[in-house]
C-alpha cells in the first residue's frame, strides 16, 4: 500500500506503528486531542492496513526470526574459546575471528603493562557471553526440560446422581 494521500492519516498511521496509543498518534497528526475521534480513525480500513504493512517491513528490516534467534543462541552456547588464538597461543585479531567466535565474545580487554628495560607486556582478558544460559534457552525451545508442578492441599470431587445421568 503506498503513502497515504491525507497527510495527517500518515503522520497517524506512523505514529500508531511506532507504538503510539490512538490519542496520542491522533495529537502528533496535527488534531486536536479527543479520544472517540481518534477511535474512529484507528479503525479505519485504509489506516489499519498502512499500519500493518510498516509493523511488516519493520519486523523485516529486523530480520528476526525463530531461525536467527535459535543460530545466535546456537553460536553463543556451543562457542569455542580456543578459536580465538593462533597455533601459538596468540590472540587473533578481532577481524580474524569467525562469525560464531565473533558473537559468542562479549568484550576484550587489553592491559598494557611496562614491565622493565623497555618491554612492554600485552595481557588480554577475553569475556564470553554466558554459555549456560544460551544452552538453557535452546533446551527449552527444543522441550527438552519438563517443568514439573507440585500442588498441596487435597481435592474433593462431588458428584450427584444428577451428574451421573448427563
Amino acid at each position: 500500500m503506498p503513502v497515504l494521500t491525507n497527510s495527517r492519516h500518515e503522520a497517524f498511521a506512523q505514529a500508531i506503528a511506532k507504538g503510539a496509543s490512538a490519542v496520542d498518534a491522533y495529537v502528533q497528526a496535527g488534531y486536536a486531542p479527543s479520544r472517540s475521534a481518534a477511535s474512529r480513525l484507528s479503525t479505519n480500513v485504509n489506516i489499519e492496513r498502512r499500519v500493518a504493512e510498516l509493523i511488516n517491513r519493520g519486523a523485516d528490516r529486523a530480520e528476526v526470526t525463530v531461525a536467527r534467534v535459535l543460530q545466535e543462541l546456537s553460536r553463543i552456547g556451543f562457542s569455542d574459546l580456543r578459536r580465538a588464538f593462533d597455533k601459538s597461543g596468540r590472540l587473533l585479531r578481532p577481524e580474524e575471528w569467525d562469525d560464531d567466535t565473533a558473537a559468542a565474545i562479549a568484550s576484550v580487554e587489553v592491559v598494557t603493562r611496562n614491565i622493565g628495560d623497555g618491554e612492554v607486556e600485552h595481557v588480554h582478558k577475553i569475556k564470553v557471553w554466558d554459555k549456560n544460559s544460551a544452552l538453557e534457552k535452546i533446551a527449552k525451545h527444543l522441550g527438552m526440560f519438563i517443568e514439573r508442578v507440585e500442588h498441596s492441599g487435597g481435592m474433593s470431587l462431588n458428584v450427584t446422581s444428577e451428574d451421573a445421568e448427563l
